[in-house]
């Protein structure tokens, strides 16, 4: 089969793959484009094939969407504090792709479908992309530039376990249950569930409410039970998620994508500010705790109290998530078996535990995370060049390890100095260091090659927006539109996140990707970079209203009055097919706060 060519080809059809599939086309109206999707249906996480009716999202209504597109509100049964099942997002995705075109095609008509990536690899200055389909055809696409954007949660995690050949039961992946029959089968009554994740917590509830006999076990020799953190808000703030898109709040997480001033100077580097920290940090673990009762809740079931976390809420070194189901708590403690201990082997249907328990089950499924290096579609040698994470023993050099070696214990100086806090941790799990971190430029692009950026592979906790932004700096970066900083500062930035990211998240910082409290501040700089402003609505308002995705309605027609003056203005449309109004959010009345009421809440 002769080559297809195209503009650009963007590996992977979840929410970070359309947003800057859309944003390329909104910039380039008639680039030839193409998106290329292993799954029968796009989404990513959130597609129709992954579903199921115990899986909520994590944020909240009017949160889960992209600027230029608002999702309809969910029905009242299928909310909860704002929070909302995840099969609305699912429908959202869907009627996005299908409300967007260019020259004639939707960017569902640019998606192909069951279509899996084997190899990437340049040849002259082209980008060449082998795929297979379902069928097993291969198929050849010859691209000028290449986003790929298959995220952290592409590729599942699945432990292996002594005596799985005469288990004789099924062992799948939380990747695979949306599509299992686990919960409405009466064949299956006996389940087990491993790993402390949030992905985990939900097979565990979703198992319990379908009436099954379930058993919970999280390995002792691994982080941990993860946080699970109130739904509730507290002044104006209607949620937690709110109060976490408030750039106020991550004042209070010592980080460098933080803008340093003379508040953020006071609370990381004086003893009063550390303080004050020390309370707000404090004062959150405390109503984690409470919500659980993991000591003192009646009719508990034997074990219940092992899911209380092993480090504190601050330091977020085991997988959590946020209550976002009514009566969480209340199902797990009284229907769900907890082991806390490893498996040392599997029988005939039956888990056998080091402390000598066996556990009769039909089935395991897997909460065991996933791999988030996953590039196997590159040659090691291209790995190595664009910075992705690979193992320390393809390293090129010694010269080359030292050196990045150098770079981040420098760093690391820096930001002890910085931010003293972070000298010592508690005693934790620490995950040994395989492979490199991602040695990305805002972990977005290569230091070597301007012709392929990643995107999605920052873990923020406002994905919508962490998309849209990132997309918006993907397209201006591989247009040539930045002025970057020198290839010397670009690795010393890369080595300060590194370094910063190991010591403010432990083992989930290892690969120098994780900002969940940071997702305002990181959005922030990536659009300073490029000269974009008009998501900002003035200091007080920036400082204490949650960001939305109102916020970044105008991020396109700034863009294209920047960088392509000559193109006309296009619309946004809603979803009733209304053009959005301005990019600045209204501010209603319940954000009229004075500074009396600001401090009422902190020390409340």
């Amino acid at each position: 089969m002769y080559p297809q060519e195209f503009d650009l080809v963007v590996v992977g059809a979840g929410i970070a793959g359309i947003a800057a599939a859309r944003f390329y086309q909104d910039i380039h109206p008639d680039g030839r484009l193409v998106v290329l999707e292993r799954d029968t249906c796009l989404g990513g996480v959130w597609n129709a094939r992954r579903s199921f009716e115990g899986f909520w999202t994590q944020w909240t209504v009017g949160k889960g969407e992209f600027s230029d597109l608002s999702m309809l509100r969910p029905p009242e049964e299928d909310i909860y504090h704002e929070f909302f099942k995840a099969k609305h997002t699912t429908q959202y995705l869907e009627n996005y792709v299908d409300q967007h075109s260019h020259a004639g095609q939707t960017l569902r008509d640019r998606i192909r479908f069951c279509c899996t990536v084997s190899s990437i690899r340049k040849a002259d200055s082209k980008w060449v992309i082998s795929c297979n389909d379902i069928s097993g055809n291969s198929n050849v696409f010859h691209a000028n530039k290449v986003i790929v954007a298959c995220g952290v949660t592409s590729t599942p995690n699945i432990p292996k376990f002594i005596g799985e050949k005469k288990f004789g039961a099924p062992l799948i992946h939380h990747y695979e249950f949306g599509q299992s029959a686990v919960l409405s089968s009466a064949e299956i009554r006996n389940v087990t569930v491993v790993g402390g994740s949030k992905s985990a917590a939900d097979m565990v509830l979703a198992s319990a409410k379908a009436g099954k006999n379930v058993s919970w076990i999280i390995r002792r020799s691994g982080a941990g039970p993860g946080w699970f953190v109130s739904h509730k808000g507290k002044g104006p703030y209607r949620n937690v998620v709110e109060i976490g898109s408030a750039r106020f709040f991550s004042t209070f997480s010592p980080s460098i994508l933080n803008p340093e001033n003379l508040l953020t100077r006071f609370l990381h580097g004086t003893k009063w500010g550390a303080t004050l920290i020390d309370a707000i940090w404090g004062g959150a673990t405390h109503q984690a705790l409470e919500a659980a009762d993991y000591d003192g809740r009646p009719r508990a079931k034997l074990g219940f109290a092992d899911l209380k976390p092993h480090t504190p809420l601050f330091w977020q070194n085991a997988a959590g998530g946020i209550l976002n189901q009514p009566d969480f708590w209340e199902n797990i403690a009284k229907n769900v078996s907890i082991f806390h201990n490893d498996i040392v082997e599997l029988d005939d249907h039956v888990v056998r535990l080091k402390g000598g328990e066996d556990i009769a089950t039909d089935i395991i499924l897997c909460g065991t995370g996933w791999n988030p290096n996953d590039f196997s579609f590159f040659d090691t040698d291209l790995l190595v060049r664009l910075g992705l994470p690979h193992s320390l023993k393809d390293v090129p050099s010694s010269e080359e390890a030292e050196r990045w070696a150098l770079l981040e214990k420098q760093a690391d100086e820096k930001v002890l100095k910085q931010f003293p806090l972070l000298v010592n941790p508690p005693h934790h799990f620490y995950e040994p260091i395989r492979t490199t971190p991602y040695r990305l430029y805002n972990g977005i692009a290569p230091l070597n090659d301007d012709s392929i950026a990643f995107v999605g592979y920052t873990l923020y906790s406002n994905h919508f927006r962490g998309a849209e932004c990132q997309a918006v700096w993907a397209i201006a970066y591989l247009d040539k539109q930045l002025k970057l900083p020198s290839l010397e500062d670009q690795q010393l930035e890369i080595a300060r996140q590194v370094a910063w990211c190991r010591r403010r998240y432990l083992s989930h910082g290892v690969g120098g990707n994780f900002v969940p409290f940071e997702s305002e501040a990181y959005t922030d700089k990536i659009l300073a970079e490029i000269g974009l402003s008009s998501h900002r609505k003035g200091f007080l308002r920036d400082l204490f209203i949650p960001t939305g995705p109102r916020d970044l309605v105008g991020l396109k027609d700034e863009y294209l009055e920047k960088f392509h003056r000559h193109m006309p203005e296009s619309k946004d449309m809603n979803a009733s097919g209304a053009p959005l109004s301005g990019g600045k959010s209204v501010m209603s009345s319940r954000w009229v706060l004075s500074l009396r009421d600001m401090l009422h809440f902190m020390f409340k």
